[in-house]
């Protein structure tokens, strides 16, 4: 199980709160989503951190289990693929024109498309260079 801070758990530990003792802010440093338990519990078991620590942050709030990650299917657009090309393409080359030299190559990918399907390839090197917020229009265009 993998278990993240919570911000009353971030806010315990930086107001040094009595609720976390030495050995489980050590703990708790390294919950990050990332780490199973297991390995939390292997890193700090020289300090004497136990399941009943962890057990301890997790009734008191300031650990939490992530929450499951729920799948939407998208709905079928309505549009058809050269409509959804046809959006999308101007706003690839924009985000790609706004990288400059580092990003010629993939400008030039995309310049290169021939259709909605070689759009849809790009987008992930595209949301790789840009980042996730920044090409949720062109996600949108090439998906809705």
């Amino acid at each position: 199980m993998k278990y993240t801070k919570t911000e009353a758990g971030q806010l315990a530990f930086k107001q040094r709160s009595p609720l976390l003792s030495s050995r489980q802010r050590s703990a708790f440093i390294l919950f990050d989503g990332a780490k199973t338990l297991e390995q939390v519990l292997t890193a700090t078991s020289g300090l004497g951190v136990t399941q009943a620590d962890v057990e301890h942050m997790l009734a008191h709030g300031l650990l939490a289990a992530p929450e499951p990650v729920v799948v939407v299917e998208p709905a079928a657009s309505s549009r058809t693929p050269q409509q959804r090309y046809a959006d999308a393409y101007p706003i690839a080359t924009r985000l790609t024109a706004s990288l400059g030299l580092r990003g010629f190559k993939l400008n030039l990918a995309v310049e290169a498309a021939q259709g909605l399907d070689d759009l849809l390839a790009l987008l992930p090197k595209i949301e790789e260079a840009l980042g996730t917020q920044t090409c949720q229009p062109l996600a949108r265009a090439l998906r809705d």
